[in-house]
């Protein structure tokens, strides 16, 4: 067993290493804006509107690389598709590096956020198919605990280095996983549905340890393994529709939670509450998304992935309640007014008001980051690593990625005309409501999928 595991861990490490250079990519940004705003060449310093593009071109890539990432995944293999996508990484931290003008800035990070698109949807599928069902929730759960930790590097380090020096830093992570991933192999359901097994079992021995049953297992997996080709009228049928409806709808769901909002006032929230260092405020807002993610990724295999997501759910609603009734007392003057500023309607605020208030923002963030981390920020990604059958696991998961970088960019660029129609508070109940929602469509369609083979959940689909 101690066999078994290491080679699996080792396996997993080289591959959540494009999770770590993901979460750098998104954390990157705010360490940089504030130093690109201010820089002496006028070629590259950026103003508010390309500040916002600067952050939020990369969730469009991201979208790309999502549909790029269905293709590849199924035609070259999970393990050269994420061998492959290292190349974008470093290619678009290159040009951020070399950049003379704010166009090449923007196509850094375009480069970047497509790499970003295809290790979101091939890591999962990489390391769910490699596990046994004891440990899969956590393993799984390690691809956004090292998003969240490369988002917490690029805030640490973002205090320390400049721009160059920390898209130099960004670079490393991609490489060494190019390196180690050259050393592991192939997902054995990969190989089987290519009819290669021989490689298959090869692929068993490294994962499970020349004392496990590697043809038992080859069986099993080789009677789930269906090798026709994935017709376009197969999704009239229920076994791989409704896990494709179930995955969209989570990854909306997850963007919905109002979690890019939310982020959107950390800055301003601290420095209410007198964190007068909004760089140091970041790095507190990121350790408490790795430390809950770090408690789901050693609970989930043992509560289950439906109780994380109730329990995540309800404290998101609570949160982004108290969110509203923050701005609902702070700026009772504001609520009706069409101006959707936060610094402006913060600043109007009466200053007795605010620093009195100022704890229930802080709280209400603090809850947020942690209910988010322990259940809808990590789950989602887990389960569509799960319920989609083999042929159609490509397409199904590139659909579910294309929704939740969509759905990411729209949330973020439209979030300001969301606040004029709604006002501070009105929009932040919105987001408590959908809190509400996402449990109640965990209860009714979200199947339970703890100590299940791969194999097991295609027949539950199939079955129902």
């Amino acid at each position: 067993l101690r066999v078994q595991n290491k080679k699996l861990y080792l396996a997993t490490f080289a591959a959540v290493l494009g999770p770590l250079s993901f979460g750098f990519v998104l954390g990157y940004s705010s360490p940089v804006i504030p130093e690109l705003r201010k820089i002496n060449n006028p070629k590259l310093r950026l103003d508010s509107n390309q500040a916002s593009w600067f952050g939020s071109v990369v969730t469009l890539g991201a979208a790309a690389g999502g549909i790029l990432g269905g293709y590849l995944v199924d035609k070259v293999g999970r393990k050269l598709s994420l061998m492959l996508c290292s190349i974008p990484y470093v290619f678009g931290y290159l040009i951020i590096i070399s950049a003379e003008n704010v166009w090449m800035l923007y196509f850094g990070r375009m480069l970047s956020g497509l790499a970003s698109g295809i290790t979101s949807l091939v890591v999962p599928v990489y390391i769910s198919e490699v596990s046994h069902p004891k440990v899969r929730g956590m393993l799984g759960s390690c691809v956004q605990l090292m998003v969240v930790t490369g988002i917490l590097g690029a805030y640490v380090a973002g205090v320390a280095l400049r721009w160059h020096w920390l898209a130099v830093l960004g670079s490393v992570p991609p490489c060494m996983m190019l390196l180690f991933m050259s050393f592991m192999p192939e997902t054995p359901r990969f190989l089987l549905s290519h009819n290669r097994p021989s490689e298959a079992v090869a692929a068993l021995r490294f994962l499970r340890g020349p004392q496990a049953d590697h043809e038992w297992e080859c069986q099993q997996i080789e009677a789930g393994v269906q090798e026709e080709e994935l017709k376009l009228s197969e999704f009239k049928n229920p076994s791989i529709y409704r896990p494709l409806l179930i995955g969209v709808a989570l990854m909306f769901f997850q963007q919905v939670t109002g979690i890019n909002a939310v982020m959107f006032y950390a800055e301003t929230i601290f420095e209410d509450a007198n964190f007068k260092d909004s760089r140091m405020a970041s790095v507190v807002v990121g350790s408490i998304q790795v430390c809950f993610t770090a408690v789901a990724a050693l609970i989930i295999d043992k509560t289950g992935r439906k109780v994380l997501l109730y329990i995540s759910g309800m404290i998101m609603a609570l949160s982004t309640a108290l969110f509203g009734l923050y701005f609902k007392v702070v700026l009772p003057n504001q609520n009706n007014s069409s101006n959707p500023d936060v610094w402006f309607t913060l600043n109007a605020a009466s200053p007795g008001t605010e620093s009195s208030m100022s704890w229930l923002a802080v709280v209400s963030l603090g809850l947020f980051v942690a209910g988010f981390a322990l259940g809808w920020g990590p789950i989602p990604w887990l389960v569509i690593s799960e319920i989609f059958p083999l042929k159609a696991r490509g397409i199904s998961s590139a659909a579910c990625v294309l929704t939740n970088w969509i759905m990411a960019f729209l949330v973020t660029k439209e979030f300001q005309d969301l606040l004029a129609f709604l006002t501070s508070y009105g929009t932040f109940w919105l987001f408590s409501a959908f809190c509400c929602l996402n449990v109640t469509f965990t209860a009714f369609y979200v199947p339970e999928t703890k100590g299940q083979t791969l194999e097991q959940i295609e027949a539950y689909f199939r079955r129902s």
